[in-house]
């Protein structure tokens, strides 16, 4: 017996309980412990049922990350759950925590299964580039039917307990603390009852209804098409579950296991588990113990009522922390107070929230124009005109006001952090907080680390985002610091691109063909081409369209033309702009297809990426993969620009970048990083 394991008997009733901290992850120990746990109730002639359940805080709650990349031992996870299914005594799962991925498949194993309220329950495998691979492709649908199956797994949510009683994953909700002693209970009563010994597999009821019906499967594609676009697991799930009500149960099962080797081979799968671990990885800074103190955030000054101070304003106000907002003028303040307002609206018109919900955030705000305010709270952000000048005046305000030991944050998106911080009394607790817009939606927050930041401080800020649902990345100050500066390089080239006559909708499709979800022209119209160009003096293309009064989608369209769907062609006004514009500065048409339009696109991020590393603004190349996901959408099949480079093959990169720098100038001279990299044979 392996000392994860406990096997207790109750009267009739054998408990199976494995105990592997801190999630009873499904490592070969485990496995082989719960083989030898149904060994000896199946073969002891006193036990009529058993209970298979976790120590801790929670049932099994998937694979273990450690065996990620080599070869499991055996028994493999579908080997023990055939081993669980061949048991000839009832079965019982008692699930606690979050029972996800192989745990869930683990349980479906069982006969019955019965979860502890508050357990949240799911096949999340989508989120790493795979599918459930021990037959959650074929039980669920058979549990939960055809549509709810297609939706939880493409989804790869997690599911509470009354939910998954309502459709049929569990079979009972346990309300007492005990799930061990319910679980024991309602296997007395199970057999008591004689209860039916019907396996999960055995089970298809729920799918008949669609067997054969392929429309289902395809009219659910085009329901998503935009969401599924470009993830492979996606549509292996899709097929998956289509075998489900098509096949019997072992054929789906060995297809199934086909359609999980593949992915698990395939360079997209390769990608998402990269993001998975980079995440996880982005939250820590190497020389910042997780031990260093971190101060109290329980209320929060922000500074500026504008789009982004409101969004930033959501985050706190959803995490039930206190917000004063500050505004010069009163219209200013009611003018932002009211676009907060109007945002949760939308989402309870949605049925996201409640309008009890929406008033509980709104009392949570307090408008002032009076920064002596701010006297009382434990955290102010900046968010104010993006100039120098302006904030410095700002912050040396609010460091006359702010009590001893308030961090004072910016949230600017290039400027010097600090220069800022020596408008101070304190450069300690000084950071950047750099949100994203809209700052209520994206989920990336660089947290800048000035010259003088205090390791509490830091600590703080890379806390303080996991509070209110961001994904950290600490950069050290430097112009545009991560995301902003390397993806900048993509809209030179973009203008380069357009002026040396490369046809725009052509640049917007192979960005679009990449995995993006709009094209960096497209964007440009979306964003407004009067915000892109306010600080230049520079005539270019678009500000010539700016003079013409084309500010993009919001008035007149800009390089595109749109009709009342937002339905958009390419205007020959443009195009007329575009080559007038070329013409004065003296640039000649090239010739470029779809590939080298790519790499004159995307090489340059990749080689500036290599600069942030090298000048030490970004700690991991990881970082920069996940501030590129996070901030501007970069899909996270193809792992964000370092990793793709890597997949690429940096040798290849690297010429191509030497050929580029030949024909088109210094703009694409190669890090010296990345030079040394390639000649050490070596990767980010």
């Amino acid at each position: 017996m392996t000392n994860l394991l406990t096997y207790q008997v109750y009267e009739n009733v054998a408990v199976v309980t494995i105990d592997s901290p801190p999630v009873n992850a499904l490592g070969i120990d485990v496995r082989q412990s719960i083989v030898e746990g149904f060994k000896r109730a199946s073969a002891d002639v006193n036990v009529q049922a058993i209970v298979l359940a976790c120590d801790g805080r929670t049932f099994f709650a998937g694979a273990d990350i450690r065996e990620f990349g080599s070869k499991p031992k055996s028994p493999i996870l579908p080997e023990v759950i055939a081993f669980i299914e061949s048991s000839p005594k009832l079965t019982i799962a008692a699930l606690h925590g979050t029972p996800l991925g192989g745990g869930l498949e683990t349980a479906l194993a069982c006969h019955y299964r019965i979860a502890l309220a508050g357990t949240r329950m799911g096949l999340p495998e989508v989120n790493l580039g795979l599918l459930p691979g021990a037959g959650g492709t074929q039980k669920l649908p058979r549990l939960v039917g055809i549509p709810a199956a297609l939706e939880i797994i493409t989804s790869g949510r997690q599911i509470k307990a009354d939910e998954a009683l309502k459709l049929g994953i569990i079979d009972r909700v346990c309300e007492s603390d005990n799930i061990v002693a319910s679980a024991i209970s309602y296997a007395k009563e199970l057999v008591d009852q004689n209860a039916t010994r019907t396996l999960v597999l055995d089970r298809n009821e729920k799918t008949a209804e669609h067997r054969g019906k392929s429309e289902v499967y395809d009219a659910f594609r085009a329901k998503n098409a935009r969401r599924f676009r470009g993830f492979k697991s996606v549509e292996n799930i899709i097929k998956a579950i289509q075998l489900a009500a098509d096949l019997p149960y072992e054929q789906g099962l060995k297809r199934e296991r086909e359609l999980f080797t593949e992915l698990q081979q395939s360079r997209d799968s390769s990608a998402q588990q990269h993001v998975f671990f980079a995440e996880r990885e982005s939250s820590k800074v190497p020389d910042i113990p997780r031990t260093t103190p971190v101060r109290p955030i329980d209320a929060v000054g922000i500074i500026g009522a504008g789009t982004m101070g409101g969004g930033i304003a959501m985050n706190f106000l959803n995490a039930g922390i206190p917000v004063t907002l500050i505004e010069q003028k009163q219209e200013a303040l009611d003018h932002g107070i009211s676009i907060i307002r109007k945002n949760y609206q939308r989402s309870v018109k949605a049925g996201r929230m409640t309008e009890e919900a929406l008033e509980a955030r709104i009392t949570l705000i307090t408008p002032s124009l009076d920064y002596a305010d701010l006297a009382s709270v434990d955290l102010i952000i900046e968010a104010v005109f993006e100039t120098m000048e302006i904030k410095k005046e700002v912050f040396s305000s609010i460091d006359a006001v702010a009590k001893p030991g308030c961090i004072l944050a910016s949230n600017t998106s290039y400027l010097d952090l600090d220069e800022i911080a020596g408008a101070t009394s304190r450069p300690q607790d000084v950071i950047g907080l750099h949100f994203f817009s809209p700052a209520n939606v994206m989920n990336l927050l660089e947290v800048v680390r000035g010259e003088h930041s205090a390791p509490e401080v830091i600590n703080t800020g890379m806390r303080l985002a996991k509070i209110i649902g961001k994904t950290p990345v600490l950069s050290k100050v430097g112009w545009g610091f991560i995301a902003n500066r390397v993806m900048k390089v993509r809209g030179y080239q973009t203008d380069n691109l357009i002026l040396q006559g490369i046809n725009p909708e052509i640049i917007d499709k192979v960005i679009y063909d990449y995995g993006f979800a709009m094209g960096p022209i497209a964007m440009k119209d979306l964003v407004g081409l009067d915000v892109l160009g306010r600080d230049s003096n520079e005539r270019t293309v678009e500000s010539v369209l700016v003079d013409m009064g084309r500010l993009g989608q919001k008035k007149n369209g800009g390089y595109y033309d749109y009709d009342q769907n937002r339905q958009k062609t390419l205007s020959p006004l443009a195009l007329e702009v575009i080559r007038e514009v070329a013409k004065e500065k003296g640039i000649e048409p090239v010739l470029a297809d779809e590939a080298e339009i790519l790499a004159r696109l995307l090489y340059p991020i990749i080689n500036e990426g290599a600069k942030v590393l090298d000048e030490g603004i970004a700690m991991r190349s990881s970082d920069i993969d996940i501030a590129c996901i996070k901030g501007y959408n970069w899909p996270v099949y193809k792992g964000g620009p370092m990793f793709w480079a890597n997949s690429i093959g940096l040798d290849r990169v690297l010429k191509k970048l030497e050929e580029f720098e030949q024909r088109f100038g210094s703009a694409f001279t190669p890090s010296p990083y990345l030079v040394r990299l390639v000649e050490e044979g070596k990767e980010f």
